[in-house]
């Protein structure tokens, strides 16, 4: 580990020694593989020693696809307790981190307690909290002082996040594409829109742009994992692939290359919404202009017209995208567009995205994918109820649904009739 990446981020180097042995057994990848790759930059590991009790994790292909769950309070809906149920809602489905993106509360409270009770990799928006002071306070955003922003994100680093979602790629010439170029939807991101009133009406640039190398030098202590946001992302299919959203993504690529030579790890955040006949050539276009860093996408979405069901449109677009070479997929619940989601929200969003992530992974032919996939069948054939609970992404609903007939050795929906038991003494 004499390289540029682990000589300078001793904080990375720290969690190598005490966690290698077990990430490439739970990866089934060798050592010098997973090595390989974070010196390249196709691979992070997400964990800041100050995050007490974490469990770090590995993104990046071949690794396995993550998933990770958004929660968090908003002014029209703001309860911590149930912040907490969420976060272990997501942990008991299966989510592999969590986003804090709170906008409502006692922020710190709020972040400190969810680092206690989250033993996976917490990631936040710190421009967020910076939003909730100035808009509180009944500012305008564009009064923000930049040491604001910089003070918040060195704060949440000494807490113990463990990634933060930063909008550095967004230039005030990007903005001005996404604002006046006649987009659908105009720029959705919540931080992207915040950045581009600051820079718009201050007639600056983005001051994470401008003052990168601050940014990088708060981070590296702690091993903070930049997720460059994408400020510029399309809110609806037509505007996919414009000249806004692809300025943006060269700049995270140069962006993203710089930070590891100064020995940061990055990973990109990628479109929202996308028809399914772009999905691949946009997911290509992307890792190739970021020089293949890992990919963390928010769904895509294949359409726009689907409220309530964003989970399924955000699946398809996901597991498409995994096959493209999608390394994190950020779940979307049935609230997407609509509300807050509930405890139930994101079981039904963690477990649409872990779908979406082993289709994928078994049109890749990963060999876990695939020895799942042939454990239920062989657990089909043989009409093994225990085989196919242990073999299913989710065994708590297949015991659920099977609850009323769980004496049968069939299935409710055939019975007598069952294609399986007809020709089993055959």
């Amino acid at each position: 580990m004499s390289t540029t990446l682990f000589s300078q981020n001793t904080a990375l180097r720290g969690l190598l020694d005490s966690h290698l042995d077990s990430l490439s057994a739970e990866e089934q990848l060798d050592a010098q593989s997973v090595t390989a790759a974070l010196e390249a930059g196709t691979m992070v590991l997400l964990g800041n020693p100050a995050h007490k009790g974490l469990k770090p994790i590995l993104v990046g292909q071949p690794a396995r696809v993550k998933v990770n769950a958004n929660i968090g309070t908003s002014p029209l809906n703001n309860c911590p307790r149930t912040e907490e149920r969420k976060i272990q809602a997501a942990l008991e489905a299966g989510a592999d981190t969590v986003m804090d993106l709170s906008i409502a509360g006692d922020l710190d409270a709020l972040r400190l307690g969810m680092l206690e009770a989250c033993p996976r990799p917490l990631g936040t928006v710190p421009l967020y909290a910076v939003g909730q002071r100035i808009l509180d306070a009944e500012r305008d955003i564009a009064s923000m002082n930049p040491d604001e922003l910089f003070d918040e994100i060195a704060k949440q680093a000494r807490q113990g996040v463990d990634f933060v979602t930063v909008h550095c790629g967004l230039s005030r010439r990007g903005a001005e594409m996404a604002v006046k170029n006649n987009r659908a939807l105009g720029i959705v991101s919540r931080g992207g829109s915040m950045l581009a009133r600051w820079m718009l009406e201050n007639d600056r640039e983005n001051p994470l742009l401008e003052h990168f190398d601050r940014l990088l030098d708060i981070c590296l202590p702690y091993n903070v994992t930049l997720s460059l946001g994408d400020g510029l992302r399309p809110g609806a299919g037509v505007d996919a692939g414009d000249a806004a959203q692809w300025e943006e993504v060269i700049n995270l690529g140069r962006l993203a290359r710089y930070a590891l030579e100064r020995g940061v790890q990055c990973m990109i955040e990628g479109p929202g919404h996308v028809p399914l006949n772009q999905v691949r050539t946009q997911i290509q276009g992307i890792k190739r202009l970021t020089h293949n860093a890992p990919l963390y996408v928010l769904g895509p979405l294949c359409c726009d017209s689907a409220p309530g069901y964003d989970h399924i449109a955000g699946a398809i677009g996901g597991a498409l995208g995994v096959e493209a070479g999608v390394d994190f997929l950020c779940y979307l619940t049935p609230a997407e567009h609509l509300t807050l989601p509930d405890e139930a929200d994101v079981r039904a969003g963690v477990m649409a995205s872990r779908v979406a992530g082993h289709v994928g992974e078994v049109a890749l032919g990963h060999p876990r994918a695939v020895a799942r996939e042939a454990a239920m069948n062989a657990a089909r054939k043989a009409l093994d109820w225990e085989g196919m609970t242990k073999a299913a992404l989710d065994p708590q609903m297949l015991e659920k649904r099977r609850e009323e007939h769980k004496t049968e050795e069939v299935c409710a929906m055939c019975g007598k009739f069952c294609a399986v038991k007809m020709l089993q003494d055959h």
